[in-house]
């Protein structure tokens, strides 16, 4: 099975297909990497497949921030241009001016 690679990148704003939350991605895994626990407990009607890229992402709902793992079939681009509140965000990105978002670089010691 060959990989496919991922439709989104580092620094990305992204929003739920399904579910209302947004947010940014800091990592994406080639395939599944979580636990066999995690996905059984998704409901099986709403599983999504394993064979596909998944990312990490700093989310935020009108209530919380949080980390999100979700499937790329499960994500869209966010266009809203709304700046993320998430608190992990200024540590891990900067902002450019025509609002899109990098990473940060980290020097090494």
């Amino acid at each position: 099975m060959a990989l496919r690679e991922a439709k989104f990148g580092i620094g990305q704003v992204v929003r739920h297909r399904l579910y209302p939350f947004r947010g940014i991605i800091f990592d994406v895994d080639p395939v599944f990497a979580n636990t066999e626990e995690w996905w059984l407990a998704i409901p099986e009607h709403a599983r999504p497949r394993k064979d596909q890229p998944f990312y990490h992402l700093l989310a935020e709902n009108a209530e919380t921030e949080y980390v999100a793992y979700v499937s790329e079939q499960n994500l869209v681009p966010d266009t809203s241009d709304a700046p993320l509140r998430h608190p992990m965000v200024p540590t891990l990105f900067e902002r450019a001016e025509d609002g899109t978002y990098r990473a940060k670089t980290v020097a090494a010691n």
